[in-house]
C-alpha cells in the first residue's frame, strides 16, 4: 500500500492507445473485466485500541462502544465538508492484516464451513471491509467515532455517510445466521496472516 500523495482515486493498470497512432479501435478498448487489476490509494488511517485480531470486536454493534479515530490525509480533508450533520458514516478499509482467502471458511458465528461470500470473513479475494460507525465529532481532517471494530492502523478507502432511507433494512432474512446457535462477539486468530501481506499478488489466486 503506498503512502497518501502517491494518487488519487482508481487507476486501472491498461491504458488505452491514443488515436492517429495505428491502433485499431480494438486495441484500444480495455482487456475483459474478468484481466483488468485496480490499485488503489488510502484516503486516511483508522486509528483503534485494539492492536491484535484476537479479541477485536467482529462487528461494530459487538464493540462495546469502542471509540476510534478517523485521521484523512490532507488532500482529501476538504471532502469532510457536511459531514458532521449525520449521525453514522460507513468506513471502508483494508483487511491488510487477514490471511489468503479461501472459498469456504470456518466463520466465527458457526461450527461449519460456509462459503466466503455468505461470511463476513476478513480474509477475502480484495480484502475489503465495510463497517457502520456512530459518528462523534469532525474535526479539521480527524474523525472520531465510536462503535470501531477493526485493528488500529487500518487502511482507509473511504467513507460515506449512513443514510437509514438508503441503507436500513430491517426484517430482513440472514441466512444462516438466522439459524446459528452462537453469538460470538469478539474475533480469534483464525484469519491472522503468517505474513505482512503482498498487496501486488493477484487476487483472484488463493
Amino acid at each position: 500500500m503506498s503512502k497518501a500523495g502517491a494518487g488519487s482515486g482508481s487507476r486501472p493498470v491498461w491504458s488505452a492507445g491514443q488515436e492517429g497512432q495505428g491502433e485499431t479501435r480494438a486495441e484500444r478498448s480495455p482487456p475483459p473485466v474478468s484481466e483488468q487489476h485496480f490499485t488503489f490509494w488510502p484516503i486516511g488511517v483508522i486509528r483503534s485500541p485494539f492492536l491484535e485480531q484476537q479479541g477485536t470486536p467482529i462487528q461494530p454493534t459487538a464493540s462495546d462502544g469502542a471509540e476510534g479515530l478517523i485521521e484523512v490525509f490532507p488532500p482529501y480533508q476538504e471532502g469532510l465538508a457536511d459531514l458532521d450533520g449525520f449521525e453514522r458514516i460507513w468506513l471502508l478499509y483494508v483487511f491488510d492484516r487477514a490471511k489468503p482467502w479461501k472459498p469456504r471458511v470456518l466463520p466465527y458465528r458457526d461450527q461449519v464451513e460456509r462459503g466466503l461470500f455468505s461470511t463476513r470473513a476478513p480474509a477475502r479475494p480484495c480484502a475489503i471491509g465495510l463497517s457502520a460507525v456512530e459518528l462523534m465529532d469532525v474535526k479539521g481532517a480527524l474523525v472520531s467515532v465510536r462503535g470501531i471494530d477493526v485493528l488500529d492502523g487500518t487502511p482507509l478507502l473511504d467513507l460515506k455517510p449512513y443514510v437509514p432511507e438508503f441503507d436500513a433494512h430491517p426484517g430482513s432474512r440472514a441466512g444462516w445466521l438466522s439459524e446459528s446457535g452462537l453469538a460470538t462477539r469478539k474475533a480469534d486468530d483464525r484469519f491472522v496472516s503468517p505474513e505482512i501481506p503482498d498487496h501486488t499478488r493477484d487476487p483472484r489466486v488463493p
